[in-house]
């Protein structure tokens, strides 16, 4: 096993874990609920960017900020539909989990219906596959990009959540959003800020995914959604910096168990770690006991 190539290829798939699972971070941090639709926003993502790419005929790069601006407005529909009714009738929140249930299903089927089932992939030449030569490792400019995009894009989510009024609105709000609103703090229009961040997110992941794998199917998410489930729960739930701690994490663990046991046991050991922090860290290795914020 070469340990220097296992490790570089954890770094470019922790990008694209940590990426997918600031989405949930950032949503939970707010509302204090999980968003489980998150993972058919990724895979919408996804075939924005190919539909972007095969259609409109642009490039592979442009195409991530126009999934990412799709994938937002999908968010921001998700809470005007599946969220935004629930919280007005003031619903527990086991309601808004259930709903964001029901929204992933209809948001697959949606998918089934347009794209079919069978996988879907980018154009050959598309995607820059070859990897760089002279190196002793083997290292692609895909790679490369997404390590680049992931991390500019969770140094931008950073910035804005702690330097711009946005952000200080959304930290507000998820602090005390009663308080908020006697401050004068929109909470409806802080609300759909956080869905459109986290569906932007969720895109930027999906297109990503799909140029390292190059395989788009309806059913992509599923498995990214338990993986990122275990990154906010490795990371603190609604810690936007133990996501991206915990996506490197699981990246890491999957990759070192395929290399030392097969792809055949690479979810046993992510879901083993998931159920070893439940167990003995229930607030992950960053958070703290009774932190649930941003």
């Amino acid at each position: 096993m070469n340990i220097t190539q296992q490790i570089v290829n954890a770094i470019w798939l922790g990008g694209v874990y940590s990426l997918f699972a600031l989405g949930y971070a950032l949503v939970f941090s707010v509302l204090g609920v999980l968003n489980l639709a998150h993972s058919a926003v990724f895979m919408w993502g996804a075939f924005i960017g190919l539909v972007a790419v095969t259609q409109l005929n642009i490039s592979v790069w442009a195409a991530i900020p126009v999934a990412m601006l799709v994938a937002g407005g999908i968010g921001i529909v998700l809470d005007v539909v599946a969220f935004a009714p629930l919280r007005r009738r003031n619903a527990p929140r086991i309601s808004q989990l259930i709903s964001s249930i029901g929204a992933a299903i209809l948001l697959v089927n949606i998918a089934q219906l347009i794209f079919g089932t069978q996988p879907q992939r980018f154009p050959l030449g598309s995607i820059p596959s070859d990897p760089l030569e002279g190196l002793p490792i083997r290292i692609t400019p895909i790679q490369i990009v997404i390590l680049v995009v992931a991390v500019v894009l969770m140094a931008m989510l950073q910035y804005l959540v702690v330097r711009t009024r946005a952000g200080q609105a959304m930290r507000a709000v998820a602090f005390n959003q009663r308080v908020a609103s006697l401050l004068g703090i929109n909470s409806g229009n802080v609300f759909r800020i956080t869905f459109f961040l986290a569906g932007a997110l969720a895109g930027a992941a999906g297109v990503l995914f799909g140029l390292a794998y190059n395989t788009i199917t309806p059913f992509m998410g599923d498995s990214v959604a338990l993986k990122g489930l275990t990154v906010i729960v490795l990371g603190g739930l609604g810690n936007i910096q133990g996501a991206v701690v915990g996506g490197f994490v699981v990246a890491a663990l999957e990759v070192f168990s395929i290399a030392i046991g097969g792809s055949n046991y690479r979810e046993a050991f992510v879901f083993t770690l998931l159920f070893l922090i439940l167990l003995f860290r229930p607030q992950g290795l960053v958070g703290q006991a009774a932190e649930t914020r941003a």
